[in-house]
């Protein structure tokens, strides 16, 4: 990746994990299968890329989605529950 792939990625994935971090703080009602829904929701989105993000949109979209898959991991770990299958 070009150095401003790599900052943008960061920034975006950073920021992604940070809000979702947030809203599990302070949304009493957030549940991990709403993340599960949301990463869903990204996967579809990602895949339909017919009419083409560009370079920006590609990597706004790995990056979301690697907070989301991450973010979720670690939740599921912390319950005692799947270890990221």
């Amino acid at each position: 990746m070009a150095e401003w792939h790599e900052i943008k990625y960061q920034e975006i994935f950073e920021g992604t994990l940070t809000g979702l971090k947030r809203r599990r703080e302070v949304d009493p009602v957030f549940s991990i299968e709403d993340a599960e829904r949301q990463l869903s929701h990204l996967y579809i989105l990602d895949g339909n890329d017919w009419l083409g993000r560009g370079e920006l949109g590609d990597i706004v979209s790995q990056a979301t989605i690697a907070a989301y898959e991450l973010f979720i991991q670690e939740w599921k770990v912390e319950i005692g529950g799947e270890h990221g299958d």
